[in-house]
């Protein structure tokens, strides 16, 4: 494997830095034994890819440098809300500036409102009410490098998301404010990040309106009990909770309800899933084709953090079988653990309910048996009666892996 200063010297100069202005990441890393993500990762991607801390993080696993995508690592799932400091970092452009919260400003309009105006975040925090909410954050590419065959893209591990608890205030409380018309059809978002060259095509994303008037869409500034981190959209972000994070509008500073279907590259060209493939509950109808449609709702999924791949016990030894659940805020219904292979499965124990939209602990313990290697398998179920896939669901942006959960483990 290349090292970590290999890796470095071939960035031009030597002295590259992020969109942001702050230097590359701290040199402060894990040993080389820490895992940076799964072995079915396609080559290069694990010899170029470090436990590496940005400002106000510890050390993630770096995908990308510019834009930063840094994923959270494994054992921090240990755990029911992903800590600030260790919630994976997700960019599509370079160039992301720092936002201070009392110059921030917030623009409602667009052809489809009667009363358009500006708040900032004084105005935010004190005229609408206060909400928090539990919820999962993931990007649509998570698990992206598992495909197989391997497709283009940030080649993600298991990483690319978490749970938090978010405060701020509803998405339709604003709204309401600048009278929104009649024919009111979607809620475009725009955020202060921007490309390096006036070429590259802004992000901007929108949601339909009926999703905007639910009372789980929110603007959020406070993030675990504490102002949003930068590199997790401070100073205000909006949260789609059940969907995925590509509509979780980082660092926003407008807002605009069209009558129109949005036509930004990120909305007609990117983010979307051919018509079909998957069980589409939260259909976004202005935005479909004859062929492919935008990824909206999560689908069901399950994560095994215990046992650890590899993990050797002694034959009879008690085997401790924990993870999370997590959906579009159907909620888990079940969870399932075979210790087998999946000839044999039982129904695992779950933790605490924090929130429809949150992750949810699940826990069981079976004795290790007496041949070489055993496999263990989770797998989800929501209160809809959707379970996660055995194979693959193949598509060309790598979406919704929801496989199976499963870890290998020695045993004698």
């Amino acid at each position: 494997m290349r090292t970590r200063r290999q890796f470095l010297m071939d960035l031009a100069g030597g002295a590259a830095v992020l969109g942001s202005g702050a230097l590359l990441p701290s040199l402060a890393r894990a040993g080389d034994a820490q895992s940076v993500g799964p072995a079915g990762l396609p080559a290069g991607t694990l010899e170029t890819s470090f436990l590496e801390a940005l400002p106000g993080k510890r050390p993630l696993i770096k995908r990308t440098y510019r834009p930063p995508n840094f994923e959270t690592p494994l054992e921090i799932f240990d755990q029911a809300f992903t800590p600030n400091d260790a919630f994976f970092v997700r960019y599509h452009l370079p160039q992301i500036p720092q936002v201070s919260a009392k110059e921030w400003k917030l623009e409602i309009g667009g052809d489809a409102v009667e009363k358009p105006f500006t708040l900032d975040l004084a105005a935010l925090q004190r005229d609408f009410e206060q909400v928090e909410l539990a919820a999962v954050c993931q990007c649509a590419g998570n698990r992206r490098g598992l495909s197989d065959p391997h497709v283009a893209g940030v080649e993600w591990g298991i990483g690319a998301m978490g749970n938090a608890r978010w405060k701020g205030v509803r998405l339709k409380d604003v709204l309401a404010r600048a009278a929104p018309k009649k024919d009111a059809l979607e809620v475009i978002s725009n955020g202060a990040d921007h490309g390096s060259l006036a070429a590259t095509p802004d992000f901007i994303k929108s949601i339909p309106m009926w999703k905007a008037m639910d009372e789980n869409t929110l603007l959020v500034w406070q993030m675990n009990g504490e102002p949003l981190p930068h590199f997790n959209g401070a100073p205000v972000r909006m949260i789609v909770p059940g969907w995925a994070g590509t509509y979780w509008m980082k660092h926003i500073v407008s807002i605009d309800v069209s009558a129109q279907p949005c036509k930004s590259f990120w909305m007609a060209t990117a983010y979307r899933i051919p018509k079909g493939k998957f069980p589409v509950v939260d259909r976004f109808l202005s935005q479909e084709t004859d062929v492919n449609t935008p990824i909206t709702d999560m689908v069901v999924n399950s994560l095994l953090t215990s046992p650890r791949e590899g993990q050797r016990f002694k034959p009879g030894a008690q085997v401790e079988v924990k993870g999370i659940a997590w959906d579009n805020g159907s909620g888990i219904r079940t969870v399932e653990v075979s210790a087998d292979g999946g000839r044999n499965w039982q129904t695992a124990t779950l933790d605490q309910d924090v929130g429809r939209y949150a992750f949810r602990g699940f826990r069981h313990a079976f004795k290790a048996g007496t041949g070489a290697e055993m496999t263990v398998l989770a797998k989800a179920t929501n209160r809809m009666g959707a379970s996660q896939a055995f194979e693959l669901v193949f598509n060309p942006a790598g979406y919704h892996n929801n496989v199976v959960s499963r870890v290998s483990v020695r045993v004698g």
